[in-house]
């Protein structure tokens, strides 16, 4: 974990190998499954819902993905080995909307996470703000971005046409 500078948040960068086949088969079963009314969902702000829920047994394409996450969290803490608990969601942006400042440490999160699936050109930076510092992140896709939980973060306006598609994650100790 190292910031870019000593005065931006601390966050790591991790590029999933084989990206670009794996987002594929993500974002057409998403497309197939986000509007199933039994899915949950939460986080109503905006006129949308941020948060989708969709099981990993429905779509077992997030399978690496999940594997990858688990993986880069145990070395972003430095705890090779550890098992890790997971919980994820999706974030779709249509053109115009936003992901507004929040937080993940209202439970026992030991590490907050996103991956990107789809990422059209100008759709948001991530931003990380610690401490009245801001590090603006151009989201790429294939990547993860890890940070402490307590740590704020939003999601500027996507200025693009397409819809942008980033899966959040809390990682805390299996129990």
């Amino acid at each position: 974990m190292e910031p870019i500078n000593a005065e931006q948040p601390a966050y790591s960068l991790v590029r999933l190998a084989n990206a670009a086949g794996i987002n594929k088969e993500i974002l057409a079963g998403f497309q197939a499954l986000s509007e199933a009314p039994d899915l949950r969902r939460s986080h109503f702000f905006a006129g949308r819902f941020e948060n989708v829920y969709i099981p990993r047994a429905r779509l077992p394409a997030l399978d690496p993905v999940l594997a990858a996450a688990r993986r880069g969290a145990a070395e972003h803490l430095g705890r090779p080995g550890l098992e890790l608990a997971v919980g994820y969601w999706f974030n779709a942006m249509a053109p115009g909307q936003t992901t507004q400042a929040h937080r993940h440490d209202e439970d026992d999160e030991l590490l907050s996470g996103v991956y990107y699936v789809q990422v059209p050109e100008d759709s948001g930076d991530l931003l990380l703000i610690e401490g009245g510092v801001t590090a603006r992140l151009r989201p790429q896709a294939g990547q993860f971005v890890f940070f402490a939980p307590e740590l704020v973060h939003e999601v500027s306006v996507n200025r693009s046409d397409k819809m942008r598609l980033s899966i959040g994650m809390n990682f805390g100790i299996r129990g």
